[in-house]
C-alpha cells in the first residue's frame, strides 16, 4: 500500500503526464502561456491572472484550487521569465 506522500506524488506525476502530453500535441501553448505571463508578470496577483488567463485561451485548465502541478507550473513560468530577464 502506497502513503499519502506516495499517493501525492503520483497524483502529480499524472497531472504532468496531462500536461506534458498537450504541450507536445500544440506547440502554440507555451508560446501563449509564455505571452500570457509576460503581460501579467507585474500585477500584484500575477499567478491568479496567468492561470485564468492560460485556461481562457489555451487547452490548459488551471482550476481555481490550484493542485501541487500547477503550483509547479506558475513557478517554472516565473523561472522562465528570470532567466529571460537575465539574459539582458
Amino acid at each position: 500500500m502506497s502513503t499519502p506522500i506516495e499517493s501525492r506524488q503520483a497524483k502529480m506525476i499524472d497531472e504532468l503526464r496531462v500536461f506534458i502530453k498537450k504541450v507536445l500535441s500544440d506547440p502554440t501553448i507555451a508560446v501563449k502561456s509564455m505571452e500570457i505571463a509576460r503581460q501579467y508578470r507585474s500585477e500584484p496577483n500575477a499567478n491568479e491572472l496567468i492561470a485564468r488567463e492560460i485556461s481562457a485561451n489555451t487547452t490548459i485548465r488551471i482550476p481555481e484550487n490550484w493542485s501541487e502541478a500547477d503550483k509547479m507550473f506558475l513557478e517554472i513560468i516565473h523561472d522562465v521569465l528570470e532567466d529571460e530577464e537575465a539574459l539582458y
